[in-house]
């Protein structure tokens, strides 16, 4: 059994930050990697950050490069998604995931709204 609870999402301004958190419960310990994914209304559901626990390796989808950071913290089986200069089509709620021997978890999810 996993468990993947996000905190930290909100409501800020164009240009303002906000740092989600992800902490992982349960059997986790065969974790490959562990990444963010993003779905505005109306939209499908994309790949925004991942980090493979391994070694750190960082992936970010094109629009979030160089704005966002996705780090981790092994001993608190945690993940973050450090988020700077936010714009407005950043708006989504934003869910972490994390692939164990090729399952797919998902936390509920963190509603973030950035306005103009």
């Amino acid at each position: 059994q996993v468990q993947l609870v996000e905190s930290g999402g909100g409501l800020v301004q164009a240009g303002g930050s906000l740092r989600l958190s992800c902490a992982a419960s349960g059997r986790t310990f065969s974790s490959y990697a562990m990444g963010w994914f993003r779905q505005a209304p109306g939209k499908e559901r994309e790949f925004v950050a991942a980090i493979i626990w391994s070694d750190s390796t960082t992936y970010y989808t094109d629009s979030v490069k160089g704005r966002f950071t996705i780090s981790r913290d092994a001993a608190k089986n945690t993940v973050y998604l450090q988020m700077n200069s936010l714009k407005p089509e950043d708006t989504a709620v934003y869910y972490c995931n994390i692939e164990i021997l090729g399952h797919a978890y998902w936390g509920q999810g963190t509603q973030v709204a950035v306005s103009s």
